[in-house]
């Protein structure tokens, strides 16, 4: 059984703060997703702005060649009935290929925030998957809070589960939704669901306590069917699993094929057109991705990068569409110095004397408050102005 890419970029990703998309916004993201191979793409919620109800129909005109689109929606309501229920209706009408819906998986959630009987929960559970499958959706439980759930009452967050797949379910992703969950206790709880039900179980991660990778990437060894997350780790709070780190750390560092080495190389130019769509700067120490990613300041490792490509990365920045780059201060050498030159296309020659001058010159003006480091002109005019014969390029007459 193939691991499979659930991204929710469009629907819990576009919870982060300062992130608003259009219905275009989202054309354009769940095209790009399907050319990055990723199997399911949720698309939105339906049942809950009208943005949703027009980006769903407007998908239907989508030639995705990899993804399924999913829509996402809750349970039916507390004490009411799944036939007159506008979530599940508005989730029918997206007619989308799967469905994922969200529901209640722990007591404490159940009695104070839906402030329902765990039994009605229970009900509320499998009437909605009910529905939906007799509907002819692919239906997926999304279960919220599950590991607080079970750590408060294990007994009844797994009755979540059973009830879920009871009715049919395809599969049950368990959601650590408040992000704080560390990895052991993680394993704990997901093996427990494993062994409760005999359905596909799917990993969805929250960063809140900077593991949402490390948790996927465990649940991964546990035998989990799909990873749920975001690329660029964009959600609510402090996000969701960056989904482009989890795509390079199952292909490169566990060999877990996932898409296609092809795909793999445009993981860096999907990361950066989602940030330009989302209209969020791309982190430049993300990893695998950022634009530093690859960066090298010290003279010690840019003489080794120089030396030995692979002796300061633990990859080859090619792999995933990155490059490295040889930055320029005073914490750098010669040799550094003479890769700069060549790599900006300065048309100089330089001798290893040259470098060293201009290297001093870096160091005794950086200490002077000058910066070197991203000011490629500034040092290309430090390198020229070194070498005898320099003639400058204009004079100032006058201002």
């Amino acid at each position: 059984m193939q691991l499979e890419l659930y991204d929710t970029t469009l629907r819990d990703g576009a919870q982060m703060e300062g992130i608003s998309l259009s219905v275009e916004d989202k054309l354009k993201i769940a095209a790009k997703l399907d050319e990055l191979g990723v199997h399911y793409v949720e698309g939105g919620w339906p049942g809950s702005n009208p943005k949703d109800v027009e980006f769903f129909e407007r998908a239907k005109s989508l030639n995705l060649k990899h993804a399924k689109l999913a829509a996402f929606g809750s349970t039916r309501r507390a004490g009411g009935n799944v036939n007159d229920d506008a979530n599940l209706k508005a989730l029918v009408d997206a007619e989308t290929p799967v469905v994922t819906i969200v529901g209640k998986a722990n007591d404490i959630h159940v009695r104070d925030v839906l402030e329902t009987t765990t039994e009605e929960n229970l009900a509320m559970i499998a009437d909605s998957v009910r529905f939906l499958k007799e509907h002819g959706r692919t239906v997926f439980f999304d279960a919220e809070h599950y590991f607080d759930g079970y750590f408060s009452d294990a007994d009844y967050a797994l009755q979540c589960l059973k009830s879920a797949a009871s009715a049919g379910v395809d599969a049950v992703a368990l959601c650590d939704t408040n992000g704080g969950t560390i990895t052991p206790k993680m394993v704990e709880a997901l093996r427990a669901a494993r062994d409760a039900v005999d359905v596909d179980v799917q990993i969805h991660c929250h960063n809140d306590a900077g593991l949402a990778i490390a948790n996927s990437l465990a649940a991964v060894q546990e035998g989990v069917s799909a990873v749920q997350g975001c690329i660029n780790g964009y959600g609510d709070k402090c996000g969701n699993a960056d989904l482009a780190a989890v795509i390079a750390n199952l292909q490169l560092k566990m060999g877990i094929k996932v898409i296609s080495d092809e795909q793999l190389e445009h993981l860096t130019e999907v990361s950066h057109y989602i940030s330009e769509i989302v209209n969020v700067v791309p982190t430049p120490f993300q990893p695998y991705v950022g634009a530093s990613a690859f960066a090298h300041k010290a003279g010690l490792h840019t003489d080794g990068i120089i030396k030995s490509g692979q002796s300061y990365q633990h990859i080859r920045p090619e792999v995933v569409g990155n490059k490295n780059r040889l930055l320029i201060s005073e914490l750098g050498g010669s040799r550094g110095v003479l890769a700069m030159v060549k790599s900006a296309g300065i048309d100089v020659e330089l001798s290893r004397d040259d470098a060293r001058k201009v290297l001093e010159q870096v160091k005794e003006r950086e200490s002077q408050g000058y910066q070197y480091e991203g000011a490629e002109a500034s040092f290309e005019m430090l390198v020229r102005r070194s070498l005898p014969g320099y003639k400058a390029p204009f004079e100032l007459e006058d201002f």
